[in-house]
């Protein structure tokens, strides 16, 4: 085996992996201390990033039926993350969107690792960085894909 094949092996056989299982264990241990789920946890990620949103289209971004993306909404609104409003464009649809408080909280649980990733990242020169930006973006269009290849349809 090369130098190459050794070092693929390593991320795709060991790294990846095992930083994925870490990932979801912190959103577990986030939820936890929201007191939602983990899947409630992924949807204040999408609010936070895309805005307010359909429950359709938030059930899609987290993989959920309709029905349980209502359970979910029903929870992060007692939980005061999110709240209901009426869209602008269509006052008979009602959009979903992040609470202050919600987006604070969510955006406390997480700053730990924010702040130990930005000191990771200190370390690597531009070159670096810009192929960690390159593969992380591959990263997720192979994933993207594999869920829709695995997801029933």
């Amino acid at each position: 085996m090369t130098d190459r094949e050794a070092l693929i092996a390593e991320l795709v056989g060991v790294a990846v992996p095992g930083w994925a299982i870490l990932v979801v264990q912190l959103n577990n241990v986030v939820a936890e201390r929201l007191g939602v789920t983990d899947t409630d946890v992924q949807c204040l990620h999408v609010l936070g990033r895309h805005g307010p949103a359909t429950p359709g289209v938030l059930a899609k971004h987290v993989n959920l039926t309709t029905g349980s993306a209502t359970r979910m909404i029903d929870r992060l609104v007692a939980a005061g993350c999110v709240r209901r409003v009426a869209d602008p464009g269509d006052r008979r649809r009602v959009l979903v969107e992040p609470t202050e408080y919600g987006l604070e909280r969510v955006t406390a649980a997480y700053a730990g690792l924010v702040e130990r990733t930005r000191e990771d990242l200190g370390a690597f020169d531009d070159g670096e960085l810009d192929a960690l930006v390159r593969f992380m973006k591959a990263a997720v269009r192979s994933t993207t894909a594999e869920i829709h290849r695995l997801k029933p349809e």
